[in-house]
């Protein structure tokens, strides 16, 4: 009897993330570089989100690029080189070569300019293009926000419920979208509260290829935190999975200070499953 082969899991969906606000809060970082990357220790924020995904398996991410796009750009067509010892061979018929290699190697980035001064919902509709004919969903979140979500539970999670849209709530103080929930149900959604109280979203968000084609638009103007969601919410399409873990976004110059001060002492929560 031929002894049958176990099955290998399944890869995980792309993750897309949005990387094109201008993060006016940061105005003395980001008049220089793009929010996403602001570092945190030697690297970019950016980064930082991309290893989270890495450790559970995600290898392609659609980067929806915008304001000072060209810092991204740069970075990643520069970052084996940044990685790994270098020999440049000057000079007609010269070459490149890479002592090494790095960690991120498998990793493919795709480098989607999205507009200037495009809204979240008009950017995701835009990278879209980008996700391939058997992406039946994809990961989505900002390009300033750390945390330790159980992705891989995020994802089962979405695809058991089987709706259209999953956001990761988190217990932060206010500030941002409020999220009610009816069960696992996302029952209302309200953009940037003026109270601090009950669940925000966190992003880390799963979107089936329906919330996509349903609720989403290239108009530049469109916000995914208004019409759409709040669309989803009214057609029962919205799930949250409630994360109790740590999360922190990046959206002033003391939460800048704070990531900084975690990573420096050795003592940063996002980082654990690398």
């Amino acid at each position: 009897m031929i002894p049958t082969m176990p099955t290998p899991p399944a890869p995980m969906p792309p993750a897309m993330i949005l990387c094109g606000g201008m993060g006016t809060r940061l105005r003395d970082v980001t008049e220089v570089l793009p929010k996403p990357m602001v570092p945190v220790g030697p690297q970019p924020i950016l980064w930082h989100i991309m290893k989270t995904y890495a450790a559970f398996g995600v290898r392609r991410f659609i980067l929806c690029l915008g304001y000072k796009r060209e810092a991204i750009i740069d970075y990643f067509l520069n970052y084996h080189s940044r990685a790994t010892d270098t020999t440049i061979t000057l000079g007609h018929g010269g070459g490149i070569v890479y002592h090494g290699a790095s960690a991120e190697d498998d990793w493919q980035v795709t480098l989607a300019d999205t507009g200037d001064k495009t809204m979240t919902g008009g950017r995701v509709a835009r990278a879209a293009r980008y996700l391939k004919d058997e992406d039946r969903e994809c990961f989505l979140t900002y390009g300033d926000g750390v945390a330790n979500v159980d992705l891989a539970a995020l994802l089962a999670q979405h695809r058991a419920q089987g709706k259209a849209m999953t956001v990761t709530a988190v217990h932060p103080a206010g500030r941002f979208g409020e999220i009610q929930l009816d069960g696992g149900r996302v029952a209302g959604f309200h953009e940037k509260p003026q109270t601090e109280s009950g669940l925000i979203n966190g992003g880390y968000m799963v979107i089936a290829r329906s919330f996509i084609e349903r609720y989403l638009t290239t108009s530049a103007s469109l916000v995914l935190e208004q019409e759409p969601m709040r669309g989803a919410v009214a057609d029962g399409e919205l799930a949250a999975y409630v994360h109790q873990g740590f999360w922190q976004c990046m959206d002033t110059a003391r939460e800048h200070q704070m990531l900084n001060q975690l990573w420096d002492g050795g003592k940063a929560p996002w980082t654990e499953r690398w």
